[in-house]
């Protein structure tokens, strides 16, 4: 079984996971990225497992609220 699990790739908050067999990548989005974007925010492990890298409501709001927060690689909340 494959899992797929998004997290916030400031905070490094769990966002959830997705459970299967297998996944197409249209059902994902993933074929909207580019070759960049995939390999900054989609890592695999060595039982399959992948990490998407998103961002969660905290720290979009706090990027809402002080735009310089951009320039870092992580938020400590």
């Amino acid at each position: 079984m494959m899992v797929i699990h998004y997290i916030c790739r400031y905070c490094g908050k769990h966002l959830g996971k997705l459970e299967g067999t297998s996944f197409q990548s249209e059902q994902l989005g993933f074929h909207k990225l580019t070759e960049e974007e995939r390999s900054d925010m989609i890592e695999h492990d060595q039982n399959g497992n992948l990490y998407v890298k998103t961002i969660c409501e905290d720290c979009y709001e706090s990027f809402q609220k002080n735009a310089k927060y951009y320039l870092n690689d992580y938020i400590i909340q």
